[in-house]
């Protein structure tokens, strides 16, 4: 008797099944997990006991930028406690994402509560097949990190909206906006002012080896301009091939509470009205905007007339929240949701209410990150890591994969790039310019170890952040459902995207113009 061989299909299925039963597996495990809540508190217990541990055995490193020690501090002496104490309220108001969150949310609730963002999203998203929405929101998502950390909060809402506007789950749209904000960062079309910080960073320690050498902010442009295309790319098929299955099983089992799509995508005539409107909004907008910016005097630009560094950009949530708010009053006015002044803080409260669970979440939050960021733990574990890159003798390629490994292991742990580069760059760079590879070949390979991690972990703040939106729409997830859905992602962009880096170097293109990887 015969035994059929199995097919190419039956292999599929049993691959799809089995990553189905991991992913279930990190969500059931991640969710047996406490609420977000008490797990930052955890954490801030246990970075205070590491801490009394870590001082007790006079453990420091040399920071190799100032060659000053760095030495663990105890949270658990007077001057620890009196920190905790003194700081409490310090470290949750200062906590960057707080006022952001909620300066946006005026601007976008108003937009999004006179149907505004609704309408929008059916005008763009009627004519379009679902099947390309995925993509279309990954690479906004990363044209949008020119707002800096604004994306988080203006993307992920607004790709909620979309998939809605599909009939599809609100989950993914979190997940897509989140990972290509976040997983994907300092990428994208347009520079940011993170290439800026980057290229200062690569010339101060290129210095080391050539004080005359100088790094540009678009010395990485072409790799990462390219680079948002093929991560966009990834992110669409690992989204429709695993994510959206596993989505679709969790809404099965429990639908999410407003899962419903919109009922009806064609703009009635008063919704086209308000949307031509607030289109004239948006052009005069952003018209008077760059006639403020133009003039090298112009109090948006900073020292010597910088626009990447200026008030401009350091505030761009102010501007989008202003902007959000214009168009919204514009489209509101038109179609009759807006009829007096007193209308419009009414419609900001909604947005802001929505935000509690979130808030909540920031304070337990700063609080651990406040901590983690005093005793120096954080730093000790960033210089010792680059110096055991230091000491690696191996060929560059293996260097590359080494690096991008370690740092996208440490980024778990200390999740500010420009912080982790600061640390990492004195040693990496100098390094490997001793092995004839540019430093901009060694910036364009930080910025892959640094980016897909940054997703995963739910010591960043906008873990939180995304979470708590999809618990609007699905209170019972947990830290262990997000991190089932962005793991997929976040391991596929890392291989995709250090191939793409090391077939880039290999074939000598240039990272950006007249720079090359080799």
């Amino acid at each position: 008797m015969s035994v059929q061989a199995p097919t190419d299909e039956d292999r599929q299925g049993r691959l799809s099944r089995a990553v189905m039963k991991a992913l279930e597996a990190v969500d059931r495990a991640g969710n047996k997990l406490p609420h977000p809540f008490w797990i930052f508190v955890g954490l801030a217990i246990a970075i205070a006991l590491l801490s009394a541990l870590f001082a007790r055995l006079d453990l420091s490193s040399v920071n190799p930028t100032n060659d000053e020690t760095v030495v663990v501090k105890s949270l658990l002496t007077t001057e620890g406690i009196q920190m905790m104490l003194d700081g409490a309220i310090e470290n949750f108001v200062n906590f960057p994402p707080l006022g952001l969150i909620v300066v946006v949310a005026l601007g976008v609730s108003v937009a999004d509560a006179t149907g505004l963002l609704p309408s929008l999203m059916r005008g763009m998203l009627s004519t379009v097949n679902p099947r390309y929405v995925t993509f279309m929101i990954a690479i906004t998502a990363m044209a949008a990190q020119i707002a800096g950390d604004a994306a988080f909060a203006v993307m992920i809402p607004l790709a909620m909206i979309a998939y809605r506007a599909v009939g599809r789950s609100p989950i993914i749209g979190a997940v897509v906006a989140y990972v290509a904000v976040g997983g994907a960062s300092s990428v994208g079309l347009i520079p940011t002012g993170t290439d800026a910080v980057f290229a200062g960073l690569t010339t101060a320690a290129a210095h080391t080896i050539d004080p005359n050498y100088s790094v540009n902010p678009l010395s990485n442009y072409y790799f990462s301009a390219s680079s948002s295309i093929v991560l966009a790319l990834s992110i669409t098929l690992v989204v429709e091939l695993v994510v959206a299955k596993r989505v679709a099983a969790l809404e099965a089992a429990e639908p999410s509470i407003d899962a419903d799509p919109l009922p009806d995508m064609k703009l009635k005539d008063s919704e086209q009205r308000g949307m031509i409107g607030a289109g004239i909004a948006t052009v005069l907008f952003f018209g008077l905007l760059v006639l403020a910016v133009l003039p090298t005097g112009s109090p948006l630009r900073g020292d010597n007339g910088s626009i990447v560094d200026s008030p401009l950009m350091n505030n761009i949530a102010v501007i989008m929240m202003l902007f959000f708010t214009t168009v919204g009053i514009v489209y509101g006015v038109l179609v009759g949701a807006i009829k007096k002044f007193s209308d419009i803080p009414e419609l900001m409260a909604p947005g802001v209410s929505a935000l509690v669970p979130v808030v909540v979440l920031f304070f337990a939050a700063s609080q651990f990150l406040a901590y983690f960021k005093w005793t120096n733990i954080g730093q000790v574990i960033a210089i010792e890591g680059a110096g055991l890159l230091d000491r690696l003798g191996a060929a560059p390629i293996v260097i590359f994969v080494v690096a991008v490994l370690f740092i996208s292991c440490l980024n778990l742990i200390l999740t500010s790039g420009s912080a982790m580069y600061a640390f990492v760059a004195p040693v990496l760079v100098p390094m490997l310019m001793l092995l004839d590879i540019a430093p901009e070949t060694t910036q364009a390979m930080f910025r892959i170890a640094d980016a897909p991690t940054n997703s995963l972990t739910p010591m960043s703040p906008y873990f939180v952040l995304a979470l708590g939106f999809i618990r609007q729409h699905r209170p019972t997830a947990g830290v262990g459902t997000l991190m089932s859905l962005v793991l997929p992602i976040a391991l596929v962009n890392l291989i995709v995207w250090l191939v793409l880096f090391i077939l880039w170097y290999l074939i000598g293109l240039p990272l950006g113009p007249g720079v090359s990887a080799r």
